[in-house]
C-alpha cells in the first residue's frame, strides 16, 4: 500500500528515515521517494514505521495515498515567509544600531533586538537539534546551524549568528519551493487523470468517479472530454489527442470497433464506449503509477550521495573541533576565540545539503522530461544505464518494420492450386495469434470450421502442424519441413517465405511482405551519433530477409533464425563482451520478447500503449511504435547525467575552495552562508532545469517492404 510522509521537507531526513525504516523486519528494501514523499509498505506496519519517523523528524506524518494537505503546506509556506521577513527587519535594525547603542546605557537593547530576531527564526532548528541530541542523533544540518550560531553568540558575533540562521532558514524556504515547483510540474504533466465519466444507464447518462465503472458498461465521451477509462468504441467516429500518453501532438482518428484509452483527450465527435478495464488498470491509472513510483528505484550516484553524506557530517564536526582547539594549543599568539570563530565558519560551510537535495531532483526532471516525451523510464538507475549504452540489440517485427503483414503471393507446386494451398494454410493457422496466421487468415477471407481442423501443433520458431480434413499440413519455415525430411527448394524465393505441405508433400510457399518504420533508419543513425559502438538485429525470420532489413538501416550485425532462447543466449554472449560500466539495451515488443528483456541492462517495450506485458515486463516503455523514441530517451539521460555531475562539482568545488579560506581565516561567516545556502540554491535551481531531446532530422530514409517468416 502507499503511504505519503505529508510534512517531509528535507532530503537529509528522508534519507535518514529511510535508513531506519529499512532496519525492521519485513521493511528491508522500502524507498522513500523523496520528490513525491512517498513509499510503499504493508498496512499491518504502518503504525510501527510512524514510530520510527515521529522518533526522527516527529512533525512528518504517514497518511494513505491520496490524502491531500496541500492547504496546509500553503499555508506553512506563507508563515515562514513573514518570519523570515520580520527576522530581516531586526536583524537590519540590529545591525544598524549595535555601535551606536554599545556606547550608551542601553547596550543590553542589541541583545534584545538581535537575540528576538535569533529565537523568531531559529527555534525549530534549535529544539530540533535539541531533541536530535538528547536521541543521540546529533549529526545533522540542525546540529551544525545551532553549534555555529550559539558559537557567534558566545563570542560576540550576534549579527552573524543572526544572519545564518536568516539565510538557512531563507535558503530551506527557497528549497521547499523548488521541491513543491517540481512536485507540481510532475503533477501537471500527468494530469491525465480524468475528473468523471458518462455512464449510460437505461438510455440516460449520469455522471460518476471513474472508478465506479466497471468493465461491460457503457460510457458516452463528449467532445472535448477526457476518456476516463480504457474501452472500445461502440458508436462515433472522432479524433483524439493522445499527447498526455505518447508526446506526440498529431490527433488519431478512432471509429466503431478500435480502442480508445484513458487519459486520451476526445476531439468533435461524440463517442460510445464499451469499458475493456476498470479504471485501477486503465493506461492511465498504470501510467501514473509508474511515474511517480520511478524515483525511487535511486541510481548509483543517488546512493552514492546518501551513504558520503551519513559519514561527511562527522568528519566535518571533528574536523572543526580540531580546527578549534590544536592551533591555540601549538601555535604561538593563537586565540582561541580566533580559532573557533574559524571552525565555525568551516562548520557552516560544510552542511551537505546542496548535494543531498538536488542529484534527486535531477533525476526526477529528467524521468518527468522522459514522461511528457512519451517515454515511461521505471526508475533513475535505468536512466544511468541509458546514459552508458554501448549496445543496442533490436528485435525485428514491430521493432523496426510495422508489423502489419499481409499476403502479397502464392506459389503452389507439385501439381496443388495456389487457392488450394491458401485453404490449407488458412486452416491451419486457424488457432494461432501470430500476425502471420492473422495475415493468412485475412487473405483466405472465409470462415473456417471448426471440426475441420484436429491435432493442432505450434512450435515457436518453426510453425505448425495440423490436420485439415484428414490430411496433415505443415505451415511453417523450411526448418520445420526439414524437421520433418520434407525437401523443399529455397533457391528461387524472395525470403519472406511460409511453406506449406500437405502430407509430407511440398505444397508451394506464401509470400508476406512487412514494411520497415519510417524512422527507422534515423534510429540507427542518431544512436550512432550518441556514441552507440554496436547495433544489433535479433531476428527469428530468414536469413536472407535478416540481411535485407540490416543493409537498408546499416545495422552493424544481424542474426536470424533465432528461437526465444537463442536471443537470449545472443544478448548474454554481447554482455559477457562489454567493456567495464557500459551497459546493452534490448528493444523488443514486450510480449514474445519478455524473457531477452528481462535480461538486457535496459530491456525497452516498443509501443507500450495498451499493452500490460510490455509496462509489466521492460525497465523502459516507449510509448509510441517509434524506435526513435530511444534516441530521445538516450540524449533526456545524458542531459540529466551531466546536471547530476554539475551539481556535484558546483557544491564539492565551492565547498573545498570556501572551507580553506575558512580554515585560514579568510572568509567570514557570511562567506561560509554563500557557500552554504547559496550554492545549495544554485544546485537546486540547476537541477530543476528540464531536460529534453533533441528535435529528430528530416525522415528522409528510404522505407521499403520486406515479407516476414514465422517467428518466436
Amino acid at each position: 500500500m502507499r503511504y505519503t510522509l505529508v510534512g517531509l521537507d528535507c532530503p537529509g531526513c528522508a534519507a535518514k528515515i529511510e535508513h531506519e525504516l529499512q532496519q525492521i523486519k519485513g521493511l528491508e528494501h522500502v524507498a522513500i521517494n523523496f520528490a513525491s514523499r512517498t513509499l510503499e509498505m504493508p498496512p499491518e506496519l504502518a503504525r510501527q514505521a510512524q514510530k520510527v519517523i515521529s522518533r526522527i523528524k516527529p512533525e512528518v506524518k504517514l497518511r494513505e495515498y491520496g490524502e491531500v494537505e496541500t492547504a496546509k503546506e500553503e499555508e506553512k509556506g506563507k508563515r515562514n515567509l513573514v518570519v523570515i521577513g520580520t527576522t530581516a527587519a531586526l536583524l537590519v535594525t540590529g545591525y544598524l544600531f549595535q555601535e551606536p547603542l554599545r556606547q550608551t546605557p542601553y547596550s543590553w537593547a542589541e541583545y534584545l533586538v538581535l537575540l528576538t530576531a535569533y529565537l523568531l527564526v531559529g527555534k525549530e532548528v534549535l529544539w530540533t537539534a535539541f531533541k536530535n541530541l538528547v536521541r543521540g542523533k546529533f549529526f545533522d544540518e540542525n546540529f551544525l546551524m545551532s553549534v555555529a550560531t550559539l558559537g557567534a553568540i558566545a563570542i560576540h558575533q550576534l549579527p552573524e549568528a543572526v544572519a545564518v540562521m536568516l539565510f538557512y532558514s531563507l535558503g530551506e524556504y527557497f528549497q521547499e519551493r523548488a521541491v513543491s515547483r517540481s512536485r507540481r510540474c510532475i503533477a501537471a504533466l500527468l494530469d491525465i487523470r480524468p475528473h468523471y465519466a458518462n455512464l449510460l444507464v437505461n438510455g440516460e447518462t449520469r455522471q460518476v468517479k471513474p472508478e465506479e465503472v466497471e468493465t461491460g458498461q457503457i460510457i458516452v465521451v463528449r467532445p472535448g472530454e477526457r476518456v476516463p477509462v480504457d474501452g472500445e468504441v461502440l458508436e462515433g467516429v472522432s479524433l483524439v489527442d493522445t499527447s498526455a500518453l505518447t508526446g506526440e501532438s498529431v490527433p488519431r482518428k478512432v471509429e466503431r470497433g478500435e480502442k480508445v484509452l484513458a487519459g486520451m483527450i476526445n476531439g468533435q465527435g461524440l463517442l460510445t464506449v464499451k469499458v475493456t478495464r476498470p479504471f485501477k488498470d486503465s493506461s492511465a491509472a498504470r501510467i501514473l503509477e509508474l511515474v511517480e513510483s520511478a524515483a525511487a528505484r535511486k541510481a548509483p550516484v543517488e546512493r552514492f550521495i546518501t551513504t558520503f553524506a551519513r559519514y561527511y557530517t562527522p568528519v566535518v564536526v571533528l574536523g572543526a573541533l580540531m580546527l578549534a582547539l590544536v592551533p591555540p594549543l601549538v601555535l604561538p599568539g593563537a586565540t582561541f576565540s580566533q580559532w573557533l570563530y574559524r571552525a565555525l565558519v568551516f562548520l557552516v560551510i560544510s552542511c551537505p545539503c546542496a548535494l543531498v537535495i538536488s542529484i534527486p531532483l535531477s533525476y526526477f526532471g529528467g524521468i518527468g522530461s522522459a514522461s511528457r516525451h512519451g517515454i515511461l523510464v521505471k526508475g533513475a538507475n535505468y536512466l544511468d544505464a541509458l546514459a552508458n549504452l554501448h549496445t543496442v540489440v533490436f528485435d525485428k517485427t514491430g521493432t523496426l518494420t510495422k508489423g502489419v503483414f499481409r499476403v502479397t503471393r502464392v506459389v503452389a507446386q507439385n501439381g496443388f492450386e495456389p487457392e488450394e494451398v491458401l485453404s490449407y494454410a488458412a486452416a491451419a493457422e486457424a488457432y494461432s495469434t501470430h500476425p502471420i496466421a492473422q495475415s493468412i487468415r485475412q487473405a483466405w477471407g472465409r470462415e473456417i470450421p471448426g471440426d475441420k481442423v484436429s491435432d493442432y501443433r505450434e512450435t515457436p520458431g518453426h510453425g505448425i502442424v495440423a490436420r485439415v480434413e484428414g490430411r496433415r499440413v505443415l505451415v511453417g519455415s523450411d526448418r520445420l519441413l526439414a524437421r520433418e525430411g520434407i525437401c523443399c527448394d529455397t533457391s528461387n524465393t524472395e525470403g519472406n517465405t511460409v511453406f506449406v505441405a500437405i502430407d509430407s508433400i511440398p505444397a508451394g510457399y506464401i509470400i508476406i511482405t512487412d514494411e520497415i518504420k519510417p524512422d527507422a533508419h534515423q534510429t540507427i543513425t542518431r544512436l550512432k551519433a550518441l556514441g552507440v559502438k554496436k547495433v544489433v538485429m535479433l531476428t527469428g525470420d530468414e536469413e536472407r530477409a535478416a540481411r535485407r532489413v540490416a543493409e537498408k538501416l546499416g545495422i552493424d550485425h544481424y542474426h536470424a533464425q533465432l528461437l526465444p532462447e537463442d536471443k537470449v543466449r545472443r544478448v548474454e554472449e554481447l554482455k559477457a563482451a562489454l567493456p567495464a560500466r557500459q551497459k546493452l539495451a534490448f528493444v523488443g515488443d514486450g510480449i514474445n520478447d519478455a524473457p531477452v528483456i528481462a535480461r538486457a541492462d535496459v530491456g525497452v517495450a516498443m509501443g507500450g500503449l495498451g499493452s500490460d506485458a510490455a509496462i509489466e515486463a521492460a525497465d523502459v516503455v516507449l510509448m509510441e511504435d517509434a524506435p526513435s523514441k530511444l534516441a530521445s530517451a538516450m540524449e533526456i539521460a545524458r542531459h540529466t547525467r551531466a546536471i547530476v555531475r554539475q551539481n556535484i562539482v558546483l557544491a564539492l568545488g565551492m565547498k573545498a575552495f570556501f572551507l580553506g579560506l575558512g580554515a585560514f581565516g579568510l572568509a567570514t561567516i557570511w562567506e561560509a552562508v554563500f557557500a552554504d545556502v547559496g550554492v545549495a540554491l544554485l544546485a537546486i535551481l540547476n537541477a530543476t532545469r528540464t531536460p529534453a531531446p533533441a528535435p529528430p532530422a528530416e525522415q528522409n530514409a528510404p522505407a521499403g517492404e520486406y515479407g516476414q517468416v514465422v517467428k518466436a
